[in-house]
């Protein structure tokens, strides 16, 4: 039997109602989000970021170590100046308070350098340095230390050395800077050099181990100012 024409109107009349409820139903797709780097690649852009920062600071660390050794490095002689010496100094004496070490310090001063920069040049006197840094490296244990303090002043850091075996070493090395000799235009030349003592041990100052060795340096200068030092003597003669 035939459903009403009233009933069949309504019952699309009510469909249409719940389609057009539907949300979304006649809407248009919302379009999809724009695809993230894979997880992997980004790991590898990151490490490589972090690879190249790693090169750039071991790169700025050299030069800041390379700039450091040149500050506390004499141009001319190539050993510590006195800011390195002092440096290796308060670094030995922190050694020895730790584990109870000793050793000595030896400030040593050329004898009349200024006769030789006056009588024949800076470069004369450049080449008497260099003859006598040679003759303290020459002498001294790998771990010692040679410095040039400033001029014609030097100073040597000698572990494990009593008060006896210091003043021996300083004595060697007044008596091997005597024996030098050099010849500028025709004349011979040689220079000495005079020493000062200190000890060094867990009690140690570095300022005060530098005062008492050039004092003592300054005494022995003084006894030594009777025995010329340097002499020039013409090649003719």
């Amino acid at each position: 039997m035939r459903k009403p024409k009233r009933a069949r109107a309504a019952k699309a009349k009510k469909g249409r109602k719940t389609s057009a409820g539907r949300p979304g139903a006649a809407a248009k797709a919302p379009a999809k989000p724009a695809r993230r780097r894979a997880p992997a690649a980004a790991a590898a852009c990151a490490n490589a970021t972090i690879r190249g920062l790693k090169s750039k600071l071991r790169e700025a660390l050299l030069r800041v170590s390379e700039l450091e050794a040149a500050a506390d490095t004499d141009f001319l002689l190539d050993i510590p100046n006195r800011r390195g010496f002092e440096r290796e100094l308060a670094r030995a004496i922190a050694y020895m308070k730790r584990y109870r070490a000793s050793g000595a310090l030896i400030v040593l001063d050329v004898d009349r350098l200024k006769p030789i920069n006056d009588s024949f040049g800076h470069a004369a006197g450049d080449e008497v340095l260099k003859a006598i840094v040679a003759t303290l490296t020459r002498q001294v244990r790998a771990s010692d230390v040679v410095g040039r303090l400033g001029g014609d002043e030097f100073a040597l850091l000698l572990w494990n050395l009593n008060e006896t075996d210091a003043k021996a070493k300083a004595a060697s090395f007044e008596q091997a800077i005597d024996e030098l000799s050099f010849v500028f235009r025709g004349q011979q030349v040689t220079a000495g050099a005079s020493a000062g003592v200190a000890l060094l041990g867990p009690h140690s100052d570095a300022g005060r181990a530098l005062e008492e060795a050039d004092a003592a340096m300054y005494v022995r200068k003084a006894r030594r100012r009777h025995e010329p030092r340097i002499r020039l003597v013409s090649s003719e003669r």
